[in-house]
């Protein structure tokens, strides 16, 4: 977390309310380029009931951050009820989440390792363990610095009563059902409050992102928060990509790395990961994901604001969508004005780090198998 000295604060500058907030609840804090979650030590949390943390990746950005939610067996948390948004993604353990709104209706479902699921903004919830075993943990990507920034005041925050009731969804939502809105790759957008089993949710193609690429995005509880699922297909990579803060990415099947880098820099910075790391790339920083394992790699990414239903930022909208409606900034080459890296354009030092990594792994490329650019077929004739 950023220092503020003594005398801006004593003049009353450069305040953090988030901070200060984090401070006061006596959170447990874990910080990184990446963290493996299920190693993150958690210590009491009197305001959810259990043992919990907050997870501040180097890359967070000023509207996001991470809390873990660590729920002991057969325990659960206290009932909770706040104005900032989240998305819950279930790393341990097996549960259930219990909804209560205003008007007496109830709402529950059942999650497991790889569940998603988002609450009605400002909807009384509680989170039990149903194992008498084993902890579950729980990760939420949340907007409450964003939120704490604007007010400042806890108890508008966790003490509001306001019935947001048009945010609570429909009945099958709440049972792993959704509706399907298809716009084009890397658009398409399943609109729920709860998916069962990211690994096992069908994506739709996304071939500008890379050779045999799908991806979902995921409109959760009509929340601001943004989430979508990619995934990469096994013996390929994705193209580079730059985008703003904020991204919270969660490896949810196989293994692999990401490299990570500035325009202009000549080093990359390496995070590998698999099932249980979550990293985050810091603001306009180029990053690209290699797959090296024998089964396809899913992650989810979870932002505060880049909603495309309701995007935060003028610019956070153009990343998603330009203006003609066609491909935002996020899938258009740097060639044009957009930031993404074509395979054609890439360092040359990317593919042969990867073939070395696959090799080590015995895995055999398979680009061939898909339309489109083949990188390891451009090195191949450039020697």
């Amino acid at each position: 977390m950023p220092v503020i000295s003594e005398a801006s604060k004593n003049a009353g500058l450069y305040l953090e309310p988030y901070n200060d907030w984090i401070e006061r609840e006596g959170m447990a804090i874990a910080e990184g380029v990446g963290v493996y979650l299920p190693g993150v030590e958690t210590k009491p949390w009197p305001r959810y009931g259990v043992k919990g943390a907050a997870v501040h990746l180097t890359g967070k950005g000023d509207f996001a951050q991470c809390f873990l939610i660590d729920i002991p067996a057969g325990g659960s948390t206290d009932t909770q009820r706040h104005l900032y948004e989240e998305v819950v993604y279930v790393l341990e353990g097996r549960g259930s989440t219990h909804i209560e709104l205003p008007d007496g209706t109830k709402h529950s479902f059942e999650w497991q390792p790889r569940s998603m699921f988002a609450m009605p903004l400002n909807a009384k919830h509680r989170f039990f363990n149903a194992d008498g075993q084993k902890r579950a943990l729980l990760a939420s990507v949340t907007d409450l610095p964003l939120m704490l920034k604007l007010f400042h005041d806890d108890t508008f925050i966790f003490e509001n009563e306001h019935y947001f009731k048009g945010r609570v969804g429909k009945d099958e939502h709440y049972s792993g059902e959704g509706d399907l809105k298809l716009v084009r790759g890397g658009q398409n957008m399943w609109y729920t409050n709860f998916v069962p089993d990211l690994g096992a949710i069908e994506l739709t193609d996304w071939k500008e992102r890379g050779a045999g690429a799908t991806n979902l995005m995921f409109i959760l509880a009509d929340s601001n928060m943004h989430a979508h699922i990619s995934e990469i297909q096994t013996g390929t990579y994705k193209k580079a990509h730059r985008h703003g803060a904020g991204a919270h990415i969660f490896t949810v099947t196989g293994k692999g790395y990401s490299l990570l880098w500035r325009e202009g820099e000549q080093d990359f910075q390496r995070v590998d990961w698999s099932p249980g790391w979550m990293f985050a790339p810091i603001d306009r920083q180029f990053h690209q994901h290699f797959a090296t394992s024998n089964v396809p790699s899913r992650y989810l990414a979870a932002i505060a604001g880049s909603n495309a239903r309701y995007p935060l930022t003028e610019q956070k909208r153009q990343q998603i969508t330009k203006d003609d409606g066609s491909q935002g900034l996020v899938a258009t080459s740097t060639k044009k004005g957009g930031d993404q890296v074509e395979y054609e354009d890439q360092d040359p030092r990317v593919h042969e780090m990867w073939l070395e990594e696959v090799r080590k792994n015995g895995i055999t490329p398979q680009f061939d198998k898909y339309e489109g650019a083949r990188p390891a077929q451009r090195v191949a004739a450039a020697r």
